[in-house]
């Protein structure tokens, strides 16, 4: 499985952007896919998921309500919309999946990932 993130960029704080994932590969053996960040000086971190086969997702507290994970089955594309960023959402986002239910928040579960994509927050 392949996966591609794309959509950083950035954005002054309260702006939106929208991050995407596209799978390929051997994409029916995913089961959850997430989104993780890393800024700089930390460790990574669990963002959001989503399990595939019932849509159900998953947020880190710091971000409910502000961003929303997504996908498009027809694309094998997960998204995440964030709006009102702030400067502490900067980051590396990565996109990764994962084999096997349930979903979880701990980065050593998920088998595939992606290159990064900046998201820089301005104050």
């Amino acid at each position: 499985v392949q996966l591609q993130a794309s959509g950083g960029g950035f954005v002054q704080a309260g702006g939106s952007l929208r991050l995407s994932c596209t799978a390929s590969g051997r994409t029916n053996s995913i089961y959850v896919m997430g989104w993780f960040r890393q800024a700089p000086g930390k460790e990574r971190e669990f963002v959001a998921a989503l399990n595939w086969s019932n849509g159900r997702t998953y947020y880190l507290d710091s971000v409910k309500g502000r961003f929303a994970i997504s996908r498009d089955n027809a694309k094998n594309t997960v998204y995440l919309q964030m709006n009102n960023l702030k400067p502490e959402d900067t980051a590396v986002y990565y996109c990764a999946a994962d084999r096997t239910l349930p979903p979880a928040r701990d980065e050593y579960e998920y088998d595939y990932w992606g290159k990064g994509t900046q998201v820089t927050v301005s104050s």
